[in-house]
């Protein structure tokens, strides 16, 4: 993987791409994982724990995650396509775009992919915008497009 220090902005554009990078290792996603979430967060809606009546009821035939739970679990996907190096610390900075697109029914495994979109120099540091995808594996869609913003400081 490409090292490109983080106050390299015409390195790190000319790494920018249109095009995602490889997937990264799968996750597998299970009932267990969406009950914890559920409790976590307190949304205890059917579609996501209720097994029998999502498959009688449901139009996915079946539990699916939540959409934040399988965006959670973007770091243990490994979607970036560039290492950043000689920060001090990156702080997230937000999110430029979020689409829910698919569902991941349970149990799946889910895996991601990434893309550079841009960076952008700022008085405290550099600003790095990149875009996920993470999709249930073997999928025609992706189950979720993430395009996201980091803040890299010296």
């Amino acid at each position: 993987m490409q090292q490109i220090r983080f106050d390299d902005t015409d390195g790190l554009n000319a790494a920018a791409s249109e095009t995602f990078g490889d997937w990264g290792a799968p996750v597998k996603v299970t009932q267990d994982m969406v009950d914890a979430f559920a409790d976590l967060t307190g949304d205890h809606q059917w579609i996501h724990l209720d097994v029998e009546r999502a498959k009688r009821d449901s139009p996915f035939g079946g539990t699916i995650a939540h959409g934040f739970l399988t965006l959670s679990l973007l770091p243990a996907m490994g979607a970036s396509t560039v290492r950043i190096v000689g920060q001090s610390s990156a702080v997230n900075y937000g999110a430029e775009k979020l689409r829910f697109l698919a569902p991941v029914p349970i149990p799946c495994e889910v895996h991601a992919r990434g893309r550079l979109v841009r960076a952008e120099a700022r008085p405290k540091g550099t600003l790095l915008t990149t875009e996920a995808d993470i999709s249930v594996v073997d999928a025609d869609k992706p189950s979720l497009l993430y395009m996201m913003q980091v803040l890299y400081l010296p």
